[in-house]
């Protein structure tokens, strides 16, 4: 059993195991789930301590119009041991928190400023973990030599360039097949005229609740078109949200939330639990 454990109460009558499952995927990889709905509350088990921690960013909420309080027995620290990545994906786990927070946004949730604020704050504190770092500049930079010549990245261009240089990077990957596997977020994003934005936000602390609502749009759109090319298949065991692979979505549950932005909603079909 993982020690990286919360515990969640107050749980709405409507909650099942699997919405609680589903909102909790986006902190990272779940060990297993003890719901104990007679009572409203749930004990969840994360593979890593910064799983539980971003977990713990939540309290306060609000999931299926139930407010949610969410404490664990101890503290959880963030553990980066500087890793390579894996090739192709990210663990959820190790990305930004307002990275994830974007993510809420665009699946149809709404956070409030409070917890986006907390988001910040915590990356502020924390930094970006070296794994992210790394895998966000390897692909930059490996995007950059397919389409620009070597030591080029391609978020480092003008938009202008860019327009050119996706579309040769394109020819490239199709050449070799790539492009049938390199259907995640961050491959689309960093090879668009926001590449340099978007690596931005990433990589760099200095954020605004602004910039999360902007960047939620962008993968709300980005999902929205890439729909038929796996940009949402289940998940898997080493990542989630909008990289490799996405958190699933129940149609049968979930529905937009009221007034929410159509464009963060995009990638929702169905009720959005609201997180306040």
């Amino acid at each position: 059993m993982s020690a990286y454990t919360i515990h969640v109460s107050g749980i709405s009558d409507a909650t099942t195991e699997q919405h609680l499952t589903d909102f909790f995927t986006f902190c990272g990889k779940i060990t297993s789930v003890q719901y104990d709905k007679p009572n409203h509350t749930a004990t969840i088990h994360f593979e890593k301590p910064s799983a539980a921690k971003t977990a713990l960013m939540l309290n306060g909420g609000t999931l299926d119009g139930a407010h949610l309080t969410i404490t664990s027995d101890q503290v959880h620290q963030d553990k980066d041991d500087g890793a390579a990545h894996h090739e192709g994906h990210i663990d959820q786990a190790d990305k930004p928190r307002a990275g994830i927070a974007a993510e809420y946004l665009a699946r149809g949730y709404t956070l409030s400023d409070q917890i986006l604020q907390r988001a910040i704050e915590l990356d502020k504190q924390h930094g970006i973990s070296n794994r992210f770092l790394s895998y966000i500049q390897s692909l930059d930079t490996k995007l950059g030599e397919k389409a620009l010549g070597p030591e080029k990245t391609l978020s480092g261009k003008v938009q202008e360039t860019l327009a050119s240089a996706t579309q040769q990077a394109k020819a490239v990957d199709e050449q070799k097949g790539i492009t049938k596997t390199a259907t995640d977020y961050y491959t689309r994003a960093l090879s668009s005229p926001f590449g340099q934005k978007v690596k931005a936000f990433y990589t760099s602390t200095s954020k605004q609740v602004l910039d999360i609502h902007e960047e939620a749009r962008r993968i709300a759109e980005t999902q929205k078109h890439g729909a038929g090319a796996g940009s949402a298949s289940a998940p898997t065991a080493t990542s989630t949200g909008v990289g490799s692979a996405a958190p699933p979505l129940d149609a049968a549950v979930h529905t937009a939330a009221p007034g929410a932005d159509p464009t963060v909603a995009a990638g929702k079909t169905t009720e959005a639990p609201t997180v306040v």
